[in-house]
Order: structure tokens, then C-alpha cells, then sequence
């Protein structure tokens, strides 16, 4: 007898189908559900279909973060096409919250990932970096593209577009040069401390505009004390937190040796430097990225033992005399990035949020009118133009991959967007304009950084 052999039929693959259904269907359950309800039932749909679109982009080489933010885009917009409920979720004040805290927890862990030492090399680059790229957008927007596109405006309304121009998103460059593993290049090193310099500058810009529009003057002394606040924030919190971080983290593993305390220092200081800056009128992310820097690679004692020694069993041929050369590299990849894969957890739920969050505030509508969409395109260009002159700035280390990485306003823009929209200087059409400005920078950038970093391979 011929034994008959029984194929085993493969499951099919999951389907998005059920999960789509459900992503359509959301509304309607939300809209009987209370509050707490509502946001658990936002964040689920939120998390799993960010995990879904980011694998999509990836496999059609671009970064996961431009998924998240389509993802948002598309979410944001259902209502184009009958599908009502979702424009409430950018409005709601935990979502929101809790896509501060992505933000937070993504500057922190770039700061975990960036060795001060190799920052401050890079320190004159990323200054002339952060000046060009704040000064040339300024100018373009106040004296050339906004008289020239929106002409009939007040010198108000084209200063606060100015301003806007000059904004930097360090979050969304950020993302992609540590998704594809770049945080540790000189272009990225320039980047996140021009950057940082960029949000410090913007933010006295900004206060300086909102000054003028409605007391129609400033001082040279209100200007210098933000400028010192800044300073004084950075310089003080890396040096005193630097001082105390190692004795801290000795007395702590007294209490508690355990990977839960190290874990709980390491978030700890980062919410509590992100409220120090934002107390003083600085970017949360400043002190988020401050915080990052404090901790030092981790000493062999708090190495993963165990792992190590998986690693090192095929290395230990018999006479083999350069072992402890071979084997010093391990060491350091298992101790000296403890604090980024022990935050990386949290920042797999936060993360996201926040680039789905800031994709939803995209209005599809503002690109409507013909004249909204020519201006908006005229006044990106101009946006990326002031970036890339930037990049002129950075000598040999990139010069288009740094002012490609200045190029997304992303969040900072819109909320210069929005100060002077209350303050009463931007009319409708001006602030669809910039938002366009914003949606474009924001998601052009990726796929362009991501081709740029491929091609230096």
C-alpha cells in the first residue's frame, strides 16, 4: 500500500479586512461610549494601524514615520468621504497629551543615542547651521515671498510668516536618522544641534513678533533675556545633571539594583527637564533631549551577563591571541545602550501617537482653491530654499542632508501658525497656506533623508 501523505493547508494570511471594519465602525461606538471609553478605543485603533501602515511604507523604501504620518492624514480626512467621528480625536486633550509625551520620549531616547562629546565637536557647524537656517527663511518670508505671493497684508501678518518659515521640527529628522541607524554620523550630529539652536532662536523670534503685533514695541532686554533663559536652561541642566546623574544612579542601585530603577531615573529626569523648559517658556523637547545626554554608557557591572557570555562562547578558539580585542565591541554594543533599549518599550506606544496625531491635523480642504494651492506651493519652496542654504553651512559633513533634515516644520510650525492666528495677524487664507507649507515639509522630508543616507551606503 502507498501511504498517502496528508498536506497540511497554510492558514491564510490575516487580513486586514475585520480590523478595517472596525477602523470604520469606530465612530459610531465611540459615540456611545464615555470618555475613558472613547480614548482606550482611539488609542488601540491608533497603535495597530500604525503598526500596519509603517510596515507598508517600509517595504516601498520609505521610512516607518512617513506611514504614520499618511496613516493620520487619511484618518484625519475620512469625513471627505462620509466617514464622520475621527476629526474629534485631534481635538481631545489625552490624546493630545499623550502625543506630547511621544514627542517627549522620542527626543529622549535620540538624547540616549548622542554622546555630548561628539555634539560639542560639531558645535561651531551646527551654530553656523542654526543661524543661516533661522536668518535666510526669515528674511525670504518677511520681505520677498510674502509681499510677493500674499500681497495687501500688514508687515505683521509677513513678519508671523517669517517666523514660521524659520521654525525647525527636530522630531521628525530625528525619527528617520534613528530608524535607519544614523544617529552616530556627523550630518546627524549637525542637524539635532542646529536644531536645538533653531527652537531656541524661534521661540525668541516668536516672542519678539508676538511683542511688536500687540504692544508695537520690544526691548534689547526682553530679547536678551530669553536668549539667557535658553542658555542658562542647557548649559546648567547637561552640567549640574551631569555632576549628579552617576551619583545618583549608585545610590539608587543601592536601593535597587534591578533594570526597574534605572528605567524610572532615566523617564524621570526626562519628564522633569521637559517640565523645567516648558516652565521657563522653552520646547518640552529641549529639556527631553538635555536629559538624554546626562547618562553615560553603563559600567561593566550593570552589563546583561548572560548575553554577553552567549556572545562570546563561539569566539574562544583555543590560542587565540587577540580575544580581548575581538571581544570589546560586544561589551560596548550590551553596556553602553542599556538606557535606549530599556525607554524603547515605551517609545513603541507613545511614538506613534504622536506622528498619527500630527498627520490628522492635516485639512485636506485647504488645497481646494486653486490660488491656496499655487501660493502654498510658491511659499514651500521658499520654505525648503531657506532650509537647504543651511546646509551650505555644514562643510564636508552633508551639506543636503543637513538642510534636507531643517526642511519639516512639522508641529513647531503649526503652533507659530497658530499664535498668530489668535493674535488676529493671518486671515484664512494665509494660515492655509502655511498649513499646506507645513503638510508638504513634513512629508516630503523622510523619503527624500531616506534616499539621501541609501546612496552615501
Amino acid at each position: 500500500m502507498i501511504p498517502i501523505r496528508r498536506v497540511r493547508r497554510s492558514r491564510p494570511p490575516p487580513r486586514a479586512g475585520a480590523f478595517l471594519l472596525c477602523l470604520a465602525a469606530a465612530p459610531a461606538w465611540a459615540a456611545g461610549s464615555d470618555v475613558v471609553g472613547i480614548n482606550l478605543l482611539w488609542l488601540a485603533l491608533i497603535l495597530m494601524s500604525a503598526r500596519l501602515f509603517a510596515p507598508l511604507a517600509q517595504r516601498v523604501g520609505f521610512p516607518a514615520v512617513l506611514g504614520e504620518l499618511l496613516l493620520g492624514v487619511v484618518l484625519g480626512n475620512l469625513a471627505l468621504v462620509g466617514f464622520t467621528g475621527f476629526e474629534a480625536i485631534p481635538k481631545d486633550p489625552v490624546i493630545a497629551f499623550i502625543a506630547e509625551l511621544g514627542v517627549i520620549v522620542l527626543l529622549l531616547q535620540i538624547g540616549l543615542e548622542t554622546r555630548l562629546a561628539d555634539l560639542i565637536k560639531v558645535g561651531p557647524r551646527a551654530l553656523a547651521v542654526g543661524l543661516v537656517g533661522i536668518v535666510v527663511p526669515f528674511v525670504l518670508g518677511t520681505w520677498v515671498v510674502g509681499p510677493w505671493l500674499l500681497p495687501g497684508l500688514s508687515h505683521n501678518a509677513y513678519l508671523f510668516l517669517g517666523a514660521t518659515l524659520s521654525a525647525t521640527s527636530v522630531g521628525i529628522t530625528g525619527r528617520v536618522f534613528r530608524d535607519l541607524g544614523k544617529l552616530d554620523t556627523p550630518a546627524a550630529r549637525i542637524v539635532l544641534g542646529a536644531a536645538v539652536i533653531d527652537d531656541v532662536l524661534g521661540l525668541v523670534i516668536l516672542a519678539v513678533v508676538s511683542s511688536l503685533v500687540q504692544a508695537g514695541s520690544v526691548s534689547v532686554g526682553q530679547v536678551g533675556g530669553i536668549i539667557a533663559q535658553a542658555v542658562i536652561f542647557l548649559a546648567g541642566s547637561i552640567w549640574i545633571g551631569r555632576m549628579i546623574a552617576p551619583h545618583s544612579s549608585r545610590w539608587l542601585a543601592q536601593l535597587d539594583a534591578g533594570p526597574s530603577m534605572l528605567f524610572a531615573q532615566v523617564l524621570a529626569t526626562g519628564l522633569f527637564l521637559a517640565w523645567l523648559a516648558h516652565a521657563i517658556g522653552l520646547a518640552p523637547i529641549i529639556g527631553a533631549f538635555a536629559a538624554g545626554l546626562l547618562f553615560e554608557p553603563m559600567f561593566l557591572r550593570d552589563f546583561d551577563r548572560p548575553a554577553i557570555v552567549r556572545e562570546i562562547e563561539p569566539l574562544l578558539p583555543k590560542g587565540e591571541p587577540a580575544l580581548a580585542e575581538r571581544l570589546l565591541p560586544i561589551l560596548k554594543k550590551h553596556g553602553g545602550h542599556q538606557h535606549e533599549h530599556m525607554i524603547e518599550p515605551i517609545g513603541y506606544f507613545f511614538v506613534p501617537v504622536f506622528f498619527v496625531l500630527t498627520g490628522m491635523q492635516v485639512d485636506l480642504k485647504t488645497l481646494a482653491d486653486p490660488t491656496v494651492l499655487g501660493v502654498g506651493a510658491g511659499v514651500t519652496v521658499a520654505a525648503i530654499a531657506g532650509k537647504l542654504a543651511a546646509g551650505l553651512a555644514a562643510g564636508s559633513s552633508g551639506r543636503w542632508l543637513v538642510g534636507w533634515g531643517m526642511v519639516p516644520r512639522g508641529e513647531v510650525g503649526l503652533i507659530f501658525a497658530m499664535v498668530g492666528k489668535q493674535l488676529g495677524v493671518m486671515n484664512e487664507a494665509m494660515f492655509s497656506v502655511i498649513v499646506m507649507m507645513v503638510i508638504l515639509t513634513t512629508l516630503v522630508t523622510p523619503p527624500v533623508l531616506t534616499a539621501l543616507l541609501k546612496r552615501r551606503q
